[in-house]
């Protein structure tokens, strides 16, 4: 089995390189994530400059380019072989909720998904314990039984991680997306020219995050998996807006 690796924390991120180590048992593992940090990145494609390459060891190679660059470079004709799976991760903190709207790590495992892969991003809610091990413990566990009993193809599972040792964890769930509430204010500064320069505020806190929720699972000690699925039609307006659209 050969798995391909990326991330948005980039290439030297240790939830990558643990994940790597913890994987190599189970397959041929090769790594292919940016440079550099590149949280916050989503599904961006970079189409205005060539993307290089370089190695950085056996089977570890960084991109100047987004995470969704990383996977679809690797996968559309960089690597030799076409990998069974892509996992992205292990993100350095959670994504949650509408995180995966922005996330680089959900983005690399999307275009997995994209190119007709099986795929899995897994984030850690990363605090002072830093158990990069019990998600590597997870991992294992879905791709073991991925292997065995694949899902449908069109699925994503996004994990999402509570930051303790794997015997303190309380279960693992089948959770949905919650939300949060909207971001804080920008924050105003200047830049050494005297210029005004703004920061994005920090995000939200939880606003629905009840029973069922991602935001629930996480915070009540249990791992928390979420299917999703890249469609963003709201069915369930189709038969308003087509009415509502005869009026025009």
């Amino acid at each position: 089995m050969r798995i391909l690796l990326s991330n948005d924390d980039g290439y030297q991120a240790r939830g990558l390189r643990m994940l790597a180590e913890g994987l190599a048992d189970l397959a041929e593992v090769t790594i292919v994530a940016p440079d550099r940090n590149r949280s916050g990145a989503s599904n961006s494609l970079t189409l205005d400059a060539p993307l290089r390459v370089e190695q950085a060891e056996a089977d570890v190679y960084y991109v100047n380019g987004t995470p969704t660059d990383c996977v679809h470079l690797a996968i559309t004709g960089f690597l030799a072989e076409e990998p069974d799976m892509v996992i992205a991760g292990i993100n350095h903190g959670a994504n949650l909720g509408d995180d995966v709207l922005y996330s680089g790590t959900v983005a690399a495992a999307m275009e997995g998904r994209f190119l007709g892969l099986p795929s899995l991003a897994v984030s850690l809610d990363l605090g002072d314990g830093q158990n990069f091990d019990t998600a590597v413990s997870i991992v294992r566990q879905c791709v073991s039984r991925m292997q065995h009993d694949p899902l449908p193809s069109n699925t994503i599972l996004n994990i999402n991680v509570p930051d303790l040792p794997e015997r303190s964890l309380r279960g693992i769930r089948c959770t949905r997306l919650g939300c949060r509430h909207k971001s804080a204010p920008v924050i105003p500064a200047r830049n050494p020219k005297d210029e005004p320069v703004y920061w994005v505020g920090p995000v939200g806190k939880g606003q629905d995050v009840g029973a069922g929720t991602d935001f629930h699972a996480v915070a009540n000690g249990q791992i928390s998996i979420s299917p999703i699925i890249v469609d963003l039609t709201d069915h369930k307006a189709l038969e308003l807006v087509g009415a509502w659209l005869q009026n025009l």
